[in-house]
């Protein structure tokens, strides 16, 4: 059976929002992506480098090694400075996975939070995008707080919302449910 999409335009699509799994939905499009024999770059800009979570073990069995540039979550940074530059430096190897030409899909996972920030002007980043995201690449980006211009450059947005959660009735997190 032949892949109807071959040869079309890449998508844009992002995953915002308030409520939890944002990042999960990605990870979902990266299985089905690889189930297809595709290849697959996942770039996640604020997690740990050294973090070995369940869905990175998994991703590892199928191939696929992320790159985390992160040192934790933002606020419990202990130097904000040292994770700003981590994580450009994660945009800086996003940048030459993008223009490599060699994927299928490129995750940009919590991502958006660097525009959030203030530490990526979104304009500037949509017009690089624009300017050298080769044609035929799929780019999943994920992270609250989007910005109106990347929601407007995007394909497909979606937006997760929180309507009810465990965690805030007092139940712990779960392994293999949230982490």
């Amino acid at each position: 059976m032949s892949d109807k999409t071959e040869g079309k335009r890449g998508l844009v699509l992002v995953h915002t929002g308030e409520g939890r799994g944002k990042s999960t939905s990605a990870y979902g499009v990266i299985l089905r992506m690889l189930g297809r024999k595709k290849r697959v770059a996942l770039i996640q800009f604020l997690k740990h480098e050294s973090g070995s979570w369940d869905e990175i073990r998994a991703f590892k069995g199928l191939g696929l090694e992320p790159i985390k540039t992160g040192d934790g979550f933002t606020w419990t940074s202990k130097n904000i400075d040292e994770t700003e530059a981590r994580a450009l430096h994660g945009w800086q190897k996003a940048g030459a996975i993008i223009t490599s030409d060699e994927y299928e899909l490129v995750v940009l996972d919590e991502f958006t939070y660097l525009m959030d920030f203030g530490w990526l002007d979104a304009t500037e980043v949509i017009n690089w995008l624009r300017a050298n995201k080769p044609g035929r690449l799929n780019l999943l980006i994920t992270g609250r707080n989007a910005p109106a211009q990347l929601i407007e450059y995007a394909d497909t947005v979606t937006e997760m919302r929180n309507i009810k959660h465990a965690y805030d009735s007092g139940i712990l997190a779960r392994a293999g449910i949230e982490f």
